[in-house]
Order: structure tokens, then sequence, then C-alpha cells
């Protein structure tokens, strides 16, 4: 059924519930269908209404369903509740999602929600708010399962079968001394299969795939991606553990990296106000702030190509018909650039190339940009034939097949150099490429007519 058709069934019926203020048939309702299409269901009350039927139903269901809403909508519902409705809400939620609410929600309301808070999960938020946004630290939950290495297989099941119901996976196990420093894992198949008194450090992996508290969360998407894990630890400069990060939030942390590239290579903002835009829900001011930045500054950049223009006045003049060719040359040589930089760039977010693969790549695209700008130089001297004659259509031609050189090698090589400098390379944007394209396309065509037409300019 779809969601159009599925909301206009039971949107009455919830709407029917709130009005009786039947609260038992509100957590019958709400448990009779799955915590995200109920989550999309009330996201059109308001947030009195979608409080009341989150505050009526048990703590678990609650969270279950508010971890479904979109960010603005958890940060606008933390706003309008009071201290301790917005202390229990925090305090129900998974060590990860809670952090991850209080690092949006206002500075007044943090300070003033955390007194209300236990002294554990106030000290557990603060640790895990203080990393830094895009570390695997700020995506890492502290909900993890540890086990000492003297404890037996069968104490060792007796332990996790305690602290099942607050951890995020108990399938693995992280084996840590008594500095918390991790000395290896364990999976519950290999408690399970060992014998009742084998010793937990007898049986644990040692060799344990792990990331660094600070190092970019890509490179944690990255380790459970190739190694198929469930789950990996996080640990801090000391070798201490201090979290995992699950798979499901990796597939979150994969679609927030595939946007921002996506963003950034169409020259937008990635992020406005500390929120991810919602294109739907955006309005005016945000989305001139988000894609006004890149525009204004590529305005000027742009100048350098009516520069190239006005230097070369006599050579238009001279061979007006010159004016005709310029947008299809400049065009495909920008349309070559962004083709070639959509490539490397994700090639080299999926780590498929790497910085020393720059110069194998650079002879194949030259190779490449030479075959293509030669089927297109052929097309457009036959349209230079037909439009303007012998001369104009061979300077067209050569041009084109420069120009998509061009194109093509700033597109390749842009990635490389900004990844050199330690910035994004899918900052590489279309935009940009297309505006260096521009100018290279420009004084090449220009350039080229000066040379070859140098006798009718001269007569000119």
């Amino acid at each position: 059924m779809k969601k159009k058709q599925l909301d206009l069934l039971l949107l009455p019926e919830l709407r029917e519930i709130l009005e009786t203020k039947d609260y038992k048939e509100l957590q019958e309702f709400c448990e009779s269908v799955h915590p995200a299409v109920i989550a999309e269901l009330i996201s059109g009350l308001t947030c009195e209404e979608l409080w009341t039927v989150l505050r009526n139903i048990t703590p678990g269901l609650r969270v279950e369903i508010f971890s479904h809403l979109d960010e603005s909508l958890q940060v606008e519902i933390a706003r309008t509740l009071r201290r301790d409705e917005l202390a229990g809400l925090l305090a129900d939620m998974s060590h990860d999602d809670r952090a991850d609410l209080f690092k949006k929600i206002p500075k007044s309301l943090r300070e003033a929600v955390l007194p209300a808070m236990a002294m554990a999960e106030r000290e557990d938020i603060r640790r895990l708010a203080a990393y830094r946004e895009g570390t695997a630290g700020a995506v890492m939950t502290s909900d993890y399962a540890a086990l000492s290495p003297e404890l037996t297989a069968h104490q060792a099941i007796e332990r996790l079968r305690q602290v099942a119901p607050d951890k995020e996976t108990i399938y693995y196990a992280y084996v840590v001394d008594r500095d918390r420093k991790l000395l290896g894992f364990v999976s519950l198949k290999d408690l399970i299969l060992a014998k009742r008194d084998d010793r937990v450090e007898d049986i644990m992996h040692g060799e344990v795939i792990s990331v660094q508290a600070d190092d970019d969360q890509e490179e944690a998407a990255h380790k459970i991606q190739k190694y198929d894990l469930l789950a990996l630890p996080v640990v801090n400069s000391e070798g201490a553990l201090v979290g995992i990060v699950t798979y499901d939030d990796i597939q979150d942390i994969i679609e927030e990296e595939a946007t921002e590239d996506f963003h950034r290579f169409g020259g937008l903002t990635y992020k406005t106000d500390g929120l991810d835009l919602n294109i739907r829900e955006a309005g005016f001011l945000t989305m001139l702030k988000k894609r006004l930045p890149w525009l204004l500054a590529l305005v000027f950049v742009n100048i350098f190509s009516g520069a190239g223009i006005a230097y070369y006045e006599k050579t238009i003049a001279a061979a007006v018909s010159l004016v005709f060719f310029l947008p299809l040359l400049i065009g495909s040589g920008g349309n070559a650039g962004s083709q070639t930089a959509t490539l490397v760039v994700r090639a080299m977010a999926v780590g498929d190339v790497k910085m020393s693969d720059w110069f194998r790549l650079l002879g194949r695209e030259v190779a490449v940009a030479l075959g293509i700008g030669a089927v297109m130089g052929a097309a457009v001297y036959a349209i230079g034939i037909f439009r303007s004659g012998p001369e104009v259509a061979v300077v067209v031609a050569m041009a084109m097949v420069i120009s998509v050189l061009f194109g093509s090698l700033v597109g390749m090589s842009l990635p490389f150099l900004l990844t050199r400098l330690k910035l994004d390379p899918a900052t590489a944007s279309a935009p940009l490429i297309a505006s260096i394209a521009d100018i290279g396309g420009v004084l090449i065509y220009f350039g080229l007519a000066t040379w070859y037409l140098k006798d009718v300019i001269a007569a000119a």
C-alpha cells in the first residue's frame, strides 16, 4: 500500500484517539505499526500534538519513533519541552542519538537540561559531544559490551545476558584490561561454541580492526564496509576503548558523505545553521546562503574570460564568425572537465584511486581526451565549413581538440591538488571546473585564431 493511502487510513484514526484521550488505545495503535511509519504519520502534526502522542506511550517505543523523525523536527520538539521532559527523553535515548540531539539544540537549552540529568548520563553526553564533528568519535556510541579476559566462557555469556538490554549490540564483545585498553574481541558465536571453562583471553581474537576517535568518520565507514563488520571499536591515543561505531550508523554516514560530496561538487555550501539542508523545507534565506557564495565568487573568476575576449578584440573584429563557435567550444571543455572530475572524485571517495595514481591516470586521460576531442573536432569542422569557410573551420577544430584536452586535465588534476593541500577533493566543483575551462577555452580559441588567421587580421 502506498504511503499516501496508508496516511489517509491511519491519520483519521490517530486524530480520533487523540480527541478521546484514550491513551491505552494510543499505545496499542503505535505498537501495531512500525515506528518508522508512525514517525512519518505524526510528522504532519503540530509539536504539541506530536508530543502528546510520544508522551503517552512507553519510553522504549517513544525513543524508537522519535529517532525516525527528521533532525530538524527533533530539535523543534526539544525546544518546546519542559526541562524535565527533555531530560527524560534524552535519558531514554541511545547514547549516540542523544549526544547528536544535544549538540543540535540551542546552547541555552543544553545548559538548562544538563543539571536535570543523572551524573552518569550527564558525563556520557559531555564526553560524546566533545568530539569534533565528522570524526569517528562524534558518531560512536558508548553502548558497547566489554568483558574481562579472566572470565570463563560461561561467565561471559551470563555477563552479556545481564547487560544486553542496555547495549547497542552484543554479537561482538570487546575484551579490555583494567585500564580499558583494548586487548581483543569475541563474538557471541565464539562464546557459545567454547567449552564452559575456557577463558575469554584464550578464545578472543587478538588482531582487532579499530579506528582512532579523531579519525575521519569516512575512515570508519570504509573499514566497516571493507571488512564486513557489524561494529567497529573506537580507541583513544592510549589504545583505550571509548566506544563503537555500528553498521546502522555507517549507513547514515555514507548518506551524509555522499550528500556532502554532491553538494560541494555542485558548488553548494553543505550545511546551514548546523543542520543538513532539506530542500523541501528550506526557506528563501537558507537557499540564498547555500547557493550564493560559490556563484558570487565565480562571477569574479569569470571576469578573466571577459578580459580574454577583450584582449582579442582585433581578431574578433577581423573574423566575426568566430564568435558563433565560442559557446560551443568553452561549453565542451567545461563538460569534459566535469565528467572527468566526477569520475576521479568518486574513485577517491571509495578508495579506488590514491595520490600515487595521478601520473598513471594522466597518460590515460590525455589519450582519452585526445580521442574525444578528435571526434568532436571533426564534427565542428563540418559545421565550420558550412558556416564560415575552411580557414575558420580549421581553427575551430583545433581549438575543440585542445579545449577538451585542457578541460579534461583540469578536471582530473584539481581533485588530486586539493587532496595534496588536505582539502576535500569534492570542492573541485562542476561550476569551478567549468569556469576554469571557460577561461582556458577563450584563450586557446582566440590565441589559435590570432596565429592561424594572422594574414586575414593583418589585411583587416
